[in-house]
Protein backbone atom coordinates (compact mmCIF):
# COMPACT_ATOMS: atom_id res chain seq x y z
CA UNK A 1 0.00 0.00 0.00
CA UNK A 2 0.83 3.29 -1.12
CA UNK A 3 1.54 6.11 1.78
CA UNK A 4 -0.48 9.04 1.57
CA UNK A 5 2.48 11.26 0.46
CA UNK A 6 2.95 8.47 -2.52
CA UNK A 7 -0.41 9.00 -3.40
CA UNK A 8 -0.12 12.67 -3.36
CA UNK A 9 2.92 12.63 -5.45
CA UNK A 10 1.90 10.55 -7.76
CA UNK A 11 -1.71 12.41 -8.75
CA UNK A 12 0.30 15.72 -9.06
CA UNK A 13 2.57 13.91 -10.93
CA UNK A 14 0.27 12.06 -13.47
CA UNK A 15 -2.69 14.87 -13.71
CA UNK A 16 -5.21 13.81 -11.39
CA UNK A 17 -4.99 16.17 -8.46
CA UNK A 18 -3.29 19.33 -7.71
CA UNK A 19 -3.26 22.18 -4.77
CA UNK A 20 -5.13 24.65 -5.83
CA UNK A 21 -3.13 28.07 -6.71
CA UNK A 22 -0.05 26.26 -6.43
CA UNK A 23 2.17 28.94 -7.94
CA UNK A 24 0.90 31.44 -5.51
CA UNK A 25 1.71 28.97 -3.11
CA UNK A 26 -1.69 27.09 -2.80
CA UNK A 27 -4.04 27.07 0.26
CA UNK A 28 -5.00 24.29 2.52
CA UNK A 29 -7.88 22.79 1.85
CA UNK A 30 -8.50 23.08 -1.56
CA UNK A 31 -7.29 21.29 -4.41
CA UNK A 32 -7.52 21.32 -8.24
CA UNK A 33 -8.36 18.20 -10.71
CA UNK A 34 -6.09 17.95 -13.89
CA UNK A 35 -7.14 15.82 -16.84
CA UNK A 36 -7.39 12.49 -15.18
CA UNK A 37 -8.75 13.28 -11.98
CA UNK A 38 -11.42 15.27 -13.44
CA UNK A 39 -12.76 12.61 -15.77
CA UNK A 40 -12.23 10.04 -12.85
CA UNK A 41 -14.22 12.13 -10.55
CA UNK A 42 -16.87 12.46 -12.83
CA UNK A 43 -16.90 8.68 -13.69
CA UNK A 44 -17.73 8.11 -10.08
CA UNK A 45 -20.65 10.50 -9.58
CA UNK A 46 -22.20 8.94 -12.86
CA UNK A 47 -21.36 5.11 -11.47
CA UNK A 48 -22.81 6.27 -8.32
CA UNK A 49 -25.91 8.18 -10.17
CA UNK A 50 -26.38 5.47 -12.48
CA UNK A 51 -26.89 3.19 -9.63
CA UNK A 52 -28.37 4.76 -7.00
CA UNK A 53 -30.91 6.91 -9.52
CA UNK A 54 -31.29 5.50 -12.62
CA UNK A 55 -31.69 1.62 -11.54
CA UNK A 56 -33.77 2.60 -9.09
CA UNK A 57 -37.99 3.55 -9.45
CA UNK A 58 -37.63 4.71 -5.55
CA UNK A 59 -34.99 7.16 -5.69
CA UNK A 60 -35.02 10.78 -8.19
CA UNK A 61 -32.31 13.51 -7.99
CA UNK A 62 -32.34 17.08 -7.27
CA UNK A 63 -29.38 19.83 -7.29
CA UNK A 64 -29.46 22.56 -4.76
CA UNK A 65 -27.96 26.17 -4.53
CA UNK A 66 -24.85 26.46 -2.87
CA UNK A 67 -25.34 29.16 -1.31
CA UNK A 68 -29.28 29.61 -0.28
CA UNK A 69 -31.96 31.74 2.57
CA UNK A 70 -29.99 31.97 5.65
CA UNK A 71 -33.09 31.00 7.36
CA UNK A 72 -32.25 27.34 6.30
CA UNK A 73 -29.33 27.09 8.65
CA UNK A 74 -31.50 28.46 11.41
CA UNK A 75 -33.87 25.96 11.21
CA UNK A 76 -31.70 23.29 10.97
CA UNK A 77 -29.48 24.28 13.73
CA UNK A 78 -26.16 24.74 11.96
CA UNK A 79 -26.01 28.69 13.28
CA UNK A 80 -26.19 27.97 16.73
CA UNK A 81 -25.00 24.09 17.18
CA UNK A 82 -22.66 23.32 13.79
CA UNK A 83 -19.38 23.91 16.12
CA UNK A 84 -15.98 22.75 17.10
CA UNK A 85 -13.54 23.62 19.74
CA UNK A 86 -10.13 24.17 18.17
CA UNK A 87 -7.45 23.04 20.23
CA UNK A 88 -3.62 23.46 19.77
CA UNK A 89 -0.82 21.15 21.34
CA UNK A 90 0.92 22.95 24.07
CA UNK A 91 3.98 20.71 22.94
CA UNK A 92 4.48 20.46 19.18
CA UNK A 93 1.87 23.45 17.97
CA UNK A 94 -0.24 20.66 16.12
CA UNK A 95 -3.41 22.37 15.57
CA UNK A 96 -6.58 20.49 15.57
CA UNK A 97 -10.74 20.15 16.93
CA UNK A 98 -12.05 17.91 19.37
CA UNK A 99 -16.03 17.70 20.53
CA UNK A 100 -16.89 18.72 23.84
CA UNK A 101 -17.03 16.26 25.74
CA UNK A 102 -13.91 14.75 24.62
CA UNK A 103 -12.00 18.39 25.42
CA UNK A 104 -11.28 17.38 28.95
CA UNK A 105 -9.69 13.91 28.18
CA UNK A 106 -8.01 15.00 24.66
CA UNK A 107 -4.47 14.62 24.25
CA UNK A 108 -2.53 15.79 21.13
CA UNK A 109 -2.82 13.68 17.86
CA UNK A 110 0.24 13.20 16.74
CA UNK A 111 2.66 13.62 19.91
CA UNK A 112 -0.07 12.71 22.75
CA UNK A 113 0.84 15.90 24.72
CA UNK A 114 -1.25 18.19 26.23
CA UNK A 115 -3.76 20.57 24.59
CA UNK A 116 -4.89 24.18 25.48
CA UNK A 117 -8.44 25.44 24.29
CA UNK A 118 -9.02 28.15 21.45
CA UNK A 119 -12.38 28.51 21.86
CA UNK A 120 -15.45 27.10 19.87
CA UNK A 121 -16.03 27.81 16.44
CA UNK A 122 -18.09 27.07 13.75
CA UNK A 123 -17.28 25.80 10.16
CA UNK A 124 -19.79 27.21 8.12
CA UNK A 125 -17.97 29.88 5.34
CA UNK A 126 -19.90 33.52 5.76
CA UNK A 127 -20.63 35.66 2.58
CA UNK A 128 -22.52 38.58 1.68
CA UNK A 129 -25.42 38.37 -0.73
CA UNK A 130 -25.80 41.93 -2.35
CA UNK A 131 -23.40 44.08 -4.35
CA UNK A 132 -23.77 47.06 -1.90
CA UNK A 133 -22.83 46.54 1.53
CA UNK A 134 -25.23 47.93 3.01
CA UNK A 135 -28.36 46.40 1.34
CA UNK A 136 -26.45 42.99 1.63
CA UNK A 137 -27.32 39.49 3.03
CA UNK A 138 -25.19 37.66 4.90
CA UNK A 139 -25.26 34.32 4.32
CA UNK A 140 -23.72 30.91 4.18
CA UNK A 141 -21.55 28.43 1.98
CA UNK A 142 -23.18 25.17 2.34
CA UNK A 143 -21.91 22.77 5.01
CA UNK A 144 -23.93 19.92 3.63
CA UNK A 145 -25.85 18.41 1.26
CA UNK A 146 -29.37 17.20 2.78
CA UNK A 147 -30.95 20.30 4.04
CA UNK A 148 -31.99 21.43 0.64
CA UNK A 149 -33.14 17.86 0.28
CA UNK A 150 -35.63 18.73 2.71
CA UNK A 151 -36.60 22.43 2.09
CA UNK A 152 -37.88 20.68 -1.37
CA UNK A 153 -38.90 17.68 -0.16
CA UNK A 154 -42.48 18.49 -1.00
CA UNK A 155 -42.17 19.79 -4.23
CA UNK A 156 -40.04 16.21 -5.24
CA UNK A 157 -42.49 14.55 -3.96
CA UNK A 158 -45.43 15.70 -5.59
CA UNK A 159 -43.46 16.61 -8.82
CA UNK A 160 -42.24 12.90 -9.32
CA UNK A 161 -45.38 12.02 -7.92
CA UNK A 162 -43.33 9.48 -5.19
CA UNK A 163 -45.49 7.01 -2.73
CA UNK A 164 -43.32 5.83 0.33
CA UNK A 165 -41.15 5.07 1.10
CA UNK A 166 -38.50 6.82 -1.41
CA UNK A 167 -35.21 8.58 -1.45
CA UNK A 168 -33.90 11.79 -3.24
CA UNK A 169 -30.58 12.05 -4.06
CA UNK A 170 -28.05 14.94 -4.53
CA UNK A 171 -24.40 15.18 -5.63
CA UNK A 172 -22.93 18.82 -4.87
CA UNK A 173 -20.06 20.69 -3.33
CA UNK A 174 -20.12 21.03 0.34
CA UNK A 175 -17.76 23.81 2.36
CA UNK A 176 -16.49 23.81 5.82
CA UNK A 177 -13.60 25.51 7.33
CA UNK A 178 -11.16 23.13 8.95
CA UNK A 179 -8.94 23.76 11.53
CA UNK A 180 -6.32 21.45 9.92
CA UNK A 181 -7.32 20.17 6.63
CA UNK A 182 -5.10 17.01 6.28
CA UNK A 183 -4.16 13.54 4.82
CA UNK A 184 -4.53 14.92 0.97
CA UNK A 185 -7.97 14.81 -0.05
CA UNK A 186 -9.31 13.09 2.75
CA UNK A 187 -9.83 16.26 4.88
CA UNK A 188 -10.41 19.52 3.17
CA UNK A 189 -12.44 22.70 3.16
CA UNK A 190 -13.82 22.24 -0.40
CA UNK A 191 -15.78 18.68 -0.73
CA UNK A 192 -18.40 16.89 -2.60
CA UNK A 193 -21.14 15.14 -1.53
CA UNK A 194 -23.40 11.92 -2.85
CA UNK A 195 -26.05 12.05 -0.60
CA UNK A 196 -29.52 10.17 -0.16
CA UNK A 197 -32.09 10.54 2.21
CA UNK A 198 -34.28 8.59 2.59
CA UNK A 199 -37.88 8.76 3.67
CA UNK A 200 -40.58 6.28 5.38
CA UNK A 201 -43.64 6.08 7.24
CA UNK A 202 -42.40 6.69 10.95
CA UNK A 203 -45.00 3.40 11.76
CA UNK A 204 -43.17 0.96 9.70
CA UNK A 205 -39.77 1.61 10.59
CA UNK A 206 -38.83 -2.13 11.25
CA UNK A 207 -40.35 -2.97 7.66
CA UNK A 208 -37.70 -2.79 4.68
CA UNK A 209 -39.10 -4.31 1.96
CA UNK A 210 -35.40 -5.07 0.31
CA UNK A 211 -33.32 -8.09 0.16
CA UNK A 212 -29.94 -7.87 1.68
CA UNK A 213 -27.05 -7.98 -0.81
CA UNK A 214 -25.40 -9.88 1.80
CA UNK A 215 -21.84 -9.50 2.44
CA UNK A 216 -19.25 -10.92 5.31
CA UNK A 217 -17.56 -7.55 6.54
CA UNK A 218 -15.35 -7.06 9.70
CA UNK A 219 -18.55 -5.61 12.29
CA UNK A 220 -17.64 -3.33 15.01
CA UNK A 221 -20.37 -2.15 17.82
CA UNK A 222 -20.21 -0.36 20.74
CA UNK A 223 -20.46 -2.77 23.37
CA UNK A 224 -17.48 -5.10 21.14
CA UNK A 225 -13.71 -4.25 21.84
CA UNK A 226 -12.46 -6.07 18.40
CA UNK A 227 -14.21 -5.84 15.15
CA UNK A 228 -16.15 -9.77 14.52
CA UNK A 229 -15.98 -10.94 11.02
CA UNK A 230 -19.88 -11.65 10.20
CA UNK A 231 -22.74 -11.44 7.21
CA UNK A 232 -24.37 -8.48 7.76
CA UNK A 233 -27.72 -10.57 7.47
CA UNK A 234 -26.36 -12.50 10.77
CA UNK A 235 -25.12 -8.81 12.91
CA UNK A 236 -29.38 -7.81 11.88
CA UNK A 237 -30.34 -11.64 13.40
CA UNK A 238 -27.95 -11.12 16.37
CA UNK A 239 -29.62 -7.33 16.72
CA UNK A 240 -26.22 -6.00 16.14
CA UNK A 241 -27.71 -3.99 13.76
CA UNK A 242 -31.50 -3.04 15.04
CA UNK A 243 -33.14 -1.94 11.87
CA UNK A 244 -33.12 -3.98 8.59
CA UNK A 245 -33.02 -0.91 6.74
CA UNK A 246 -29.45 0.14 8.02
CA UNK A 247 -28.20 -3.13 6.98
CA UNK A 248 -29.77 -3.15 3.66
CA UNK A 249 -28.22 0.29 2.95
CA UNK A 250 -24.71 -0.72 4.58
CA UNK A 251 -24.49 -3.94 2.51
CA UNK A 252 -25.80 -1.96 -0.55
CA UNK A 253 -22.85 0.77 -0.01
CA UNK A 254 -20.22 -2.17 0.45
CA UNK A 255 -21.78 -3.99 -2.67
CA UNK A 256 -21.28 -0.81 -4.92
CA UNK A 257 -17.45 -0.32 -3.79
CA UNK A 258 -17.05 -4.25 -4.75
CA UNK A 259 -18.26 -4.22 -8.07
CA UNK A 260 -16.33 -1.30 -8.90
CA UNK A 261 -12.85 -3.43 -7.66
CA UNK A 262 -12.64 -2.33 -4.06
CA UNK A 263 -11.53 -5.16 -2.20
CA UNK A 264 -13.86 -5.78 0.81
CA UNK A 265 -11.07 -7.05 3.25
CA UNK A 266 -10.07 -3.19 3.60
CA UNK A 267 -13.36 -2.35 5.00
CA UNK A 268 -15.55 -2.53 7.96
CA UNK A 269 -18.44 -1.01 9.52
CA UNK A 270 -18.47 0.76 13.35
CA UNK A 271 -21.42 1.47 15.36
CA UNK A 272 -21.41 4.90 16.59
CA UNK A 273 -20.82 4.84 20.73
CA UNK A 274 -23.58 6.97 22.68
CA UNK A 275 -21.64 10.25 22.92
CA UNK A 276 -20.89 9.87 19.55
CA UNK A 277 -24.92 9.92 18.07
CA UNK A 278 -26.38 12.99 16.64
CA UNK A 279 -29.18 13.86 19.27
CA UNK A 280 -32.19 12.80 16.54
CA UNK A 281 -30.53 9.67 15.51
CA UNK A 282 -31.50 6.18 17.61
CA UNK A 283 -28.44 4.63 16.20
CA UNK A 284 -25.70 5.67 13.78
CA UNK A 285 -23.43 3.07 11.35
CA UNK A 286 -20.15 4.61 10.26
CA UNK A 287 -18.94 2.34 7.18
CA UNK A 288 -14.59 2.92 7.62
CA UNK A 289 -11.49 2.15 4.99
CA UNK A 290 -8.19 1.76 6.42
CA UNK A 291 -6.86 4.25 4.41
CA UNK A 292 -2.92 4.16 4.44
CA UNK A 293 -3.35 6.81 7.44
CA UNK A 294 -5.50 4.20 9.71
CA UNK A 295 -9.15 3.44 9.79
CA UNK A 296 -11.18 6.49 8.82
CA UNK A 297 -15.24 7.22 8.30
CA UNK A 298 -15.83 7.05 4.81
CA UNK A 299 -19.78 6.86 5.54
CA UNK A 300 -22.45 7.18 8.15
CA UNK A 301 -25.80 6.05 8.02
CA UNK A 302 -28.10 7.66 10.21
CA UNK A 303 -31.74 7.75 11.33
CA UNK A 304 -32.12 11.24 11.18
CA UNK A 305 -36.24 10.82 12.36
CA UNK A 306 -38.54 13.54 11.55
CA UNK A 307 -35.96 16.16 13.04
CA UNK A 308 -35.56 18.38 9.96
CA UNK A 309 -38.75 18.05 8.29
CA UNK A 310 -39.87 19.00 12.05
CA UNK A 311 -37.81 21.99 11.79
CA UNK A 312 -38.44 23.44 8.72
CA UNK A 313 -42.29 23.57 9.48
CA UNK A 314 -42.21 24.91 12.44
CA UNK A 315 -39.44 27.67 11.17
CA UNK A 316 -40.75 28.14 7.73
CA UNK A 317 -44.69 27.48 9.09
CA UNK A 318 -45.29 25.71 5.60
CA UNK A 319 -46.96 22.01 6.01
CA UNK A 320 -44.49 19.46 5.05
CA UNK A 321 -46.62 16.74 5.59
CA UNK A 322 -47.59 14.59 2.19
CA UNK A 323 -50.86 11.76 1.70
CA UNK A 324 -50.00 8.17 2.72
CA UNK A 325 -52.18 7.09 0.64
CA UNK A 326 -52.65 3.01 2.44
CA UNK A 327 -52.88 5.26 5.88
CA UNK A 328 -55.45 7.66 3.90
CA UNK A 329 -53.72 10.77 5.83
CA UNK A 330 -51.30 13.13 5.73
CA UNK A 331 -48.08 11.76 7.88
CA UNK A 332 -44.73 13.79 8.02
CA UNK A 333 -42.36 11.28 7.23
CA UNK A 334 -39.22 10.44 9.01
CA UNK A 335 -35.47 9.91 7.08
CA UNK A 336 -34.63 5.76 8.00
CA UNK A 337 -30.97 6.71 6.66
CA UNK A 338 -29.00 8.75 4.73
CA UNK A 339 -26.39 7.10 3.32
CA UNK A 340 -23.89 9.35 1.86
CA UNK A 341 -20.27 10.23 1.66
CA UNK A 342 -17.75 12.68 -0.35
CA UNK A 343 -16.60 12.12 -3.41
CA UNK A 344 -12.98 12.87 -2.43
CA UNK A 345 -13.23 10.05 -0.15
CA UNK A 346 -14.42 7.86 -2.90
CA UNK A 347 -11.63 9.00 -5.01
CA UNK A 348 -9.06 8.05 -2.43
CA UNK A 349 -10.34 4.17 -1.73
CA UNK A 350 -10.12 3.42 -5.48
CA UNK A 351 -6.78 5.22 -5.62
CA UNK A 352 -5.57 3.07 -3.09
CA UNK A 353 -6.89 0.23 -4.12
CA UNK A 354 -5.60 0.40 -7.56
CA UNK A 355 -2.27 1.39 -6.88
CA UNK A 356 0.28 -1.15 -7.46
CA UNK A 357 3.51 -2.02 -8.37
CA UNK A 358 4.65 -4.56 -10.75
CA UNK A 359 8.06 -6.93 -10.16
CA UNK A 360 9.60 -4.49 -12.52
CA UNK A 361 9.18 -1.45 -10.28
CA UNK A 362 6.90 -0.32 -13.14
CA UNK A 363 3.29 1.88 -11.79
CA UNK A 364 0.25 -0.02 -12.91
CA UNK A 365 -3.09 1.75 -11.68
CA UNK A 366 -5.82 -1.14 -11.91
CA UNK A 367 -8.64 1.06 -11.53
CA UNK A 368 -12.38 -0.55 -12.93
CA UNK A 369 -12.86 -0.25 -16.41
CA UNK A 370 -15.92 1.94 -15.77
CA UNK A 371 -13.96 4.80 -13.26
CA UNK A 372 -10.82 4.70 -15.97
CA UNK A 373 -10.40 8.25 -16.68
CA UNK A 374 -9.31 6.94 -20.43
CA UNK A 375 -11.07 3.10 -21.55
CA UNK A 376 -8.63 2.92 -24.71
CA UNK A 377 -5.56 4.45 -26.06
CA UNK A 378 -5.14 3.70 -29.70
CA UNK A 379 -1.22 3.03 -30.62
CA UNK A 380 -0.01 2.97 -34.46
CA UNK A 381 2.85 0.76 -34.33
CA UNK A 382 4.96 3.45 -36.70
CA UNK A 383 3.78 6.95 -36.96
CA UNK A 384 5.61 7.18 -40.35
CA UNK A 385 3.76 4.99 -42.01
CA UNK A 386 0.61 6.55 -43.62
CA UNK A 387 -1.59 3.79 -43.94
CA UNK A 388 -1.08 2.60 -40.40
CA UNK A 389 -2.21 6.58 -39.33
CA UNK A 390 -4.71 6.68 -41.54
CA UNK A 391 -6.38 2.99 -40.12
CA UNK A 392 -5.47 4.07 -36.25
CA UNK A 393 -7.29 7.61 -36.60
CA UNK A 394 -10.49 5.84 -38.34
CA UNK A 395 -10.82 3.38 -34.60
CA UNK A 396 -9.98 6.45 -32.80
CA UNK A 397 -12.43 8.49 -34.35
CA UNK A 398 -15.16 5.88 -34.14
CA UNK A 399 -14.59 5.27 -30.34
CA UNK A 400 -14.32 8.95 -29.65
CA UNK A 401 -18.08 8.49 -30.53
CA UNK A 402 -18.48 6.48 -26.90
CA UNK A 403 -15.58 7.40 -24.84
CA UNK A 404 -12.73 8.92 -23.63
CA UNK A 405 -10.06 7.77 -25.81
CA UNK A 406 -6.42 8.80 -26.45
CA UNK A 407 -4.30 8.26 -29.76
CA UNK A 408 -0.75 8.03 -28.98
CA UNK A 409 2.29 7.54 -31.62
CA UNK A 410 5.24 8.80 -29.57
CA UNK A 411 7.83 6.68 -28.50
CA UNK A 412 8.22 2.39 -28.37
CA UNK A 413 5.69 0.84 -28.29
CA UNK A 414 6.45 -0.53 -24.87
CA UNK A 415 6.97 2.85 -23.31
CA UNK A 416 3.60 3.53 -24.54
CA UNK A 417 2.11 0.57 -23.22
CA UNK A 418 3.68 1.80 -20.02
CA UNK A 419 2.52 5.55 -19.83
CA UNK A 420 -1.17 4.42 -20.32
CA UNK A 421 -0.71 1.36 -17.60
CA UNK A 422 0.51 4.15 -15.24
CA UNK A 423 -2.50 6.49 -15.46
CA UNK A 424 -5.10 3.64 -15.71
CA UNK A 425 -6.18 2.99 -19.18
CA UNK A 426 -7.48 -0.67 -19.08
CA UNK A 427 -6.86 -1.40 -22.88
CA UNK A 428 -4.46 -0.19 -25.87
CA UNK A 429 -5.17 -1.09 -29.48
CA UNK A 430 -2.06 -1.38 -31.70
CA UNK A 431 -2.45 -1.45 -35.35
CA UNK A 432 0.73 -2.65 -37.19
CA UNK A 433 1.06 -3.75 -40.64
CA UNK A 434 -1.17 -7.16 -40.40
CA UNK A 435 -4.00 -4.99 -39.74
CA UNK A 436 -3.69 -3.35 -43.26
CA UNK A 437 -4.02 -6.56 -44.69
CA UNK A 438 -5.81 -8.50 -42.27
CA UNK A 439 -8.16 -6.12 -40.94
CA UNK A 440 -7.70 -6.63 -37.41
CA UNK A 441 -5.48 -5.48 -34.67
CA UNK A 442 -4.40 -6.18 -31.72
CA UNK A 443 -6.26 -5.76 -28.23
CA UNK A 444 -3.97 -5.64 -24.96
CA UNK A 445 -5.01 -5.77 -21.42
CA UNK A 446 -3.45 -3.48 -18.82
CA UNK A 447 -3.62 -6.03 -15.89
CA UNK A 448 -1.97 -8.75 -17.24
CA UNK A 449 -0.18 -7.48 -20.61
CA UNK A 450 -2.32 -10.32 -22.37
CA UNK A 451 -2.59 -9.54 -26.23
CA UNK A 452 -5.44 -10.77 -28.90
CA UNK A 453 -6.21 -9.99 -32.13
CA UNK A 454 -9.83 -8.86 -32.99
CA UNK A 455 -11.35 -7.90 -36.06
CA UNK A 456 -11.05 -4.19 -36.71
CA UNK A 457 -15.10 -4.43 -37.02
CA UNK A 458 -15.57 -5.69 -33.42
CA UNK A 459 -13.86 -3.43 -31.75
CA UNK A 460 -15.65 -1.09 -30.29
CA UNK A 461 -18.45 -4.20 -29.59
CA UNK A 462 -15.69 -5.76 -27.87
CA UNK A 463 -14.66 -3.05 -25.88
CA UNK A 464 -18.42 -1.94 -24.42
CA UNK A 465 -18.54 -5.45 -23.20
CA UNK A 466 -15.29 -5.73 -21.36
CA UNK A 467 -16.19 -1.96 -19.99
CA UNK A 468 -19.70 -3.49 -18.91
CA UNK A 469 -18.23 -6.28 -17.44
CA UNK A 470 -20.60 -8.77 -19.69
CA UNK A 471 -17.63 -10.49 -20.75
CA UNK A 472 -13.37 -11.22 -19.46
CA UNK A 473 -10.88 -10.50 -21.74
CA UNK A 474 -9.62 -14.13 -22.03
CA UNK A 475 -13.13 -14.68 -23.66
CA UNK A 476 -13.06 -12.24 -26.44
Amino acid sequence: MATIEELTNFCKRKGFIYPSGEIYGGLAGFWDYGHLGSELKNNIKAQWWKHHVHKREDIVGIDGAIITNPKVWEASGHVENFTDIAVICTKCKHKFKVDKQELEKAKCEKCNGKIESKGVFNPMFTTQVGPIQDDSTLAYLRPETAQLIFTNFKLVQENARLKLPFGIAQIGKAFRNEIAPRNFIFRVRELEQMEIEYFIDPTKKSECPYEIEDIEIKILSNKMKEPKKMKISQALKNNIIKLKWHAYWLSSSLNWFKSLGANIENFRIRQHLKEEKSHYSTDTWDLEYNFPFGWKELQGIADRGTYDLEQHEKHSKKDLKIMDEQLDKKILPMVVAEPSFGVERALLVFMNEAHTIDKKGNTILKLSPKLAPVKVSILPLIKKDKNLIKTAREIFKNLQEEWNVTYDESGSIGRRYARNDEIGTPYAITIDFDSLTNSDATIRNRDDGKQKRIPIKNIRDTIRKLINQEIEFENI
